[in-house]
């Protein structure tokens, strides 16, 4: 198990940062955040250009042949500038999903255009309860059929070219590809405070044909557990990049915030603090790097999980801490701490909050609740 970059990777990872340095500073970052629109279109056409939604996509359709260590690599560059967009749902969840569950026909439709971030498709999953449970879903659907419904907390849904939507048949849950421009399909945008562009997506009487299918009846619940893995993978390197970028302001704001004659940092209670910060900026980058490494080489371990858990409390406590540091300026929107805590605080609920992910560790070491 190595986890030493390769001169790929590496080179991947800084032309990220350098490129995000200069084309999304926090200026950018926090306007993109206040229009809720999500996403600068000039912008998400220079990310095409470098190749990062096509990522995980095969050459032959048109993409990198990468893995889902470049994917954390990249992910930790986006969180570190505070990037809201279309990344994750559409080339890491989307994308997984129409690799392991599409037909040629759907991938040789999609994936090339996804690759060139011409399209975007993105999951509608939640309903009512908030809360992902094949057991629960109550959208109902025959195919072919009509589909009627709600789905709640659909990222980028004004953005996406096409939708797939995990759907209630009789043999289990299914999944259908329906183009977001379908009559019947509606998208009423929902309040977030993180700068992500959330939905609430509605199906009237929506017609849907066999083509439409992704994968076989009733074998849905699979592959979606698949594609929301490496989901929350991609949520956790979010968190991991911004509470790097965290520490990194609050140890220059503890070197050069003078008071009382000397700087902040001087004082022991901030120098425990920046400890703890790096503590857990470290702790949660190796468990996220263990969990990459575990997904590309195809382990069905608990390890994205505790990754996610753990990152989850680990990189909140930094921004909390952060803020203690910065004291009130951390709070106004010229600063970008407020932001970084909110992305945080938003990656660490999508994909499975902590206690969702806390009781697969537990399952995995034989543990069940009763």
């Amino acid at each position: 198990m190595d986890f030493n970059p390769s001169r790929d990777q590496q080179l991947l990872a800084a032309t990220a940062r350098e490129f995000l340095k200069k084309h999304c500073p926090p200026e950018v970052a926090q306007r993109l955040a206040l229009e809720g629109r999500g996403l600068d279109a000039a912008l998400w056409r220079q990310i095409a250009e470098l190749g990062w939604p096509g990522l995980l996509i095969p050459a032959e359709l048109g993409g990198s042949d990468g893995s889902l260590l470049e994917v954390a690599l990249l992910m930790e560059e986006l969180g570190r500038a505070a990037l809201p967009g279309p990344f994750v749902a559409s080339a890491v969840v989307a994308t997984s999903l129409l690799l392991a569950a599409g037909t040629r026909e759907q991938q040789q439709k999609w994936l090339p255009a996804m690759a060139t971030g011409e399209s975007i498709v993105t999951l509608a999953l939640l309903e009512d309860e908030g809360v992902w449970d094949p057991d629960a879903v109550a959208l109902a659907a025959t195919i072919p059929g009509r589909l009627r419904g709600r789905k709640l907390f659909v990222a980028d849904a004004h953005l996406a070219d096409a939708l797939l939507v995990a759907v209630r048949e009789q043999v289990g849950v299914s999944l259908v590809l329906i183009e977001r421009e379908r009559a019947g399909v509606g998208a009423r945008p929902l309040s977030a405070l993180s700068g992500d562009a959330l939905f609430e997506v509605t199906f009237d009487d929506v017609a849907i044909g066999p083509g439409d299918r992704l994968g076989a009846a009733g074998d849905g619940a699979g592959a979606l557990a698949e594609a929301l893995r490496a989901g929350a993978l991609a949520r956790t390197a979010e968190m991991v990049g911004a509470a790097q970028q965290i520490m990194e302001l609050a140890v220059e704001h503890a070197k050069t915030r003078v008071q009382g004659g000397k700087p902040i940092g001087g004082h022991q209670a901030i120098q425990h603090a920046c400890a703890d910060i790096v503590r857990d900026v470290d702790g949660a980058r190796g468990l996220l790097y263990a969990a990459a490494w575990a997904m590309s080489e195809g382990l069905t371990t608990a390890a994205v999980s505790t990754a996610k858990a753990y990152a989850g409390e680990a990189c909140l406590a930094v921004a909390r801490r952060a803020h203690q540091i910065f004291g009130a300026i951390g709070y106004c929107e010229e600063h970008p701490l407020h932001l970084l805590h909110k992305r945080i605080q938003a990656a660490g609920l999508e994909y499975g909050d902590g206690p969702e992910h806390l009781e697969v560790v537990a399952r995995s070491i034989g543990l069940e609740a009763y």
